[in-house]
């Protein structure tokens, strides 16, 4: 348990939360958001793994090969950032860099055999994890919930 987490319980344990706290819809999103980052990072830490290995690959297989740029947009990661990433990848065997034949400058990446299968393997870490982190809910629930995060999601990004 974080400091802040301890510090939103009092010695008795209820929550010392303001309900006008618990009822901003910002907060709670803040608040889970933060627990399933931690929980979704030590699982798949515990396989090797990092979210940006698991969105690279899923673009990949999802959307066919592409260059860093077009990974960087499918994936939301940071170009800079991309560069490690492919790389990590690229060590572990699990993508191959090939020149773009319209651009020699740039590679284009495509995941390799061994990469779909650690994929698949990822899928299965994330689908337990998941889970664990939506265990209160019952499937229908789960639905409805992930329908209505999608919702606003696709809101936002349709006004930002």
């Amino acid at each position: 348990m974080t400091r802040a987490e301890a510090a939103d319980l009092p010695d008795d344990g209820a929550p010392r939360v303001p309900d006008r706290l618990r009822r901003r819809a910002s907060r709670q999103l803040s608040q889970l958001t933060t627990r399933s980052d931690r929980l979704i990072n030590e699982g798949l830490a515990r396989v090797d793994a990092r979210k940006w290995h698991y969105a690279v690959l899923a673009a990949l297989q999802d959307h066919g090969p592409g260059s860093q740029a077009e990974l960087s947009r499918r994936t939301g990661i940071h170009r800079s950032d991309m560069v490690g990433v492919l790389n990590e990848l690229a060590e572990r065997h699990l993508v191959e860099r090939a020149p773009d034949p319209a651009d020699q400058r740039r590679n284009i990446i495509t995941v390799n055999t061994r990469g779909r299968h650690h994929l698949r393997r990822l899928d299965q870490v994330l689908d337990e994890l998941h889970d664990e982190l939506l265990a209160p809910l019952d499937p229908a629930e789960r639905e409805q919930f992930m329908g209505l995060l999608t919702r606003l999601l696709d809101h936002q990004e349709g006004t930002a």
